[in-house]
């Protein structure tokens, strides 16, 4: 429908199996994302691109572990082995994912100090991708997201489309988790509190 977008987030190479920071079944999904795609009428994709030395990376902070957590000036921060750097093999997308018919890509987490998870802000949770505003003048106010990681950047970018006013269904069978320390649970807990809508079209 015309109000309505397919977000596809971060299904580069680095996340799926043998890239940097694989989730789990990563490359399981890109089939029925292809599919999805297809049938949409307008798809937005996000693009985790990473200067080298970004500020979320372990390697970026003397003695820390990767999955280990700091506190920004923001916030809390995750620390990640280093991956999706700019132009990098593993900031690619998948070479199976049918991506072309894209409208718009944005790229996220391109500033050095900041990480970003959801494809409407930065890990401040104030300085916007400009998603947000490029959908709504397109009139779309509907959106489905998929991808990766249900956990972080598909959760956060489903948490941040509710705030923006955009009805939101995540396709969980579209989506693969990371799941540090329960987190698959609790995100899927806040999605569901948001009204976030959560789908999982497996057949049994």
């Amino acid at each position: 429908m015309a109000d309505e977008a397919l977000v596809v987030i971060d299904l580069q190479n680095d996340f799926c199996p043998g890239g940097a920071l694989a989730v789990a079944g990563g490359d399981e999904i890109v089939p029925l994302v292809n599919d999805l795609i297809r049938h949409a009428e307008h798809v937005v994709l996000t693009q985790d691109w990473h200067p080298a030395g970004h500020s979320s990376f372990a390697s970026s902070h003397p003695g820390a572990q990767p999955f280990s957590a700091i506190d920004m000036p923001y916030g809390p921060q995750t620390l990640w082995p280093d991956h999706c750097i700019q132009g990098s093999l593993g900031s690619d997308f998948h070479s199976g994912l049918a991506w072309t018919k894209a409208e718009l890509v944005i790229r996220k987490g391109f500033r050095p100090d900041i990480d970003s998870y959801s494809a409407f802000f930065e890990n401040d949770h104030k300085t916007p991708t400009g998603l947000a505003g490029y959908l709504k003048e397109r009139g779309i106010d509907t959106v489905t997201l998929v991808g990766l990681a249900t956990d972080f950047c598909v959760a956060f970018s489903a948490l941040d489309a509710v705030k923006q006013g955009f009805k939101t269904t995540v396709r969980l069978d579209a989506c693969r988790g990371i799941d540090l320390n329960g987190s698959v649970e609790a995100m899927l807990k806040r999605m569901r509190e948001a009204g976030v809508m959560l789908e999982d079209q497996t057949s049994d």
